[in-house]
């Protein structure tokens, strides 16, 4: 089974890239993948429920 995670990100407007890619990561390294990024900014992100 999957669970999902809907996030939209605070990035400001200094070092958006690398705040994102740390968003990105953060979120990575907790076992979610990207699923879907929306043209609003939201994310999408899926794992495994029983991992």
């Amino acid at each position: 089974m999957k669970e999902y995670k809907v996030v939209m990100p605070k990035l400001g407007f200094s070092n958006r890239l690398k705040k994102y890619e740390d968003f990105l990561n953060q979120y990575a390294r907790e076992g979610w993948v990207v699923n879907h990024v929306s043209p609003h900014g939201t994310v999408v992100f899926e794992r495994d429920k029983n991992r």
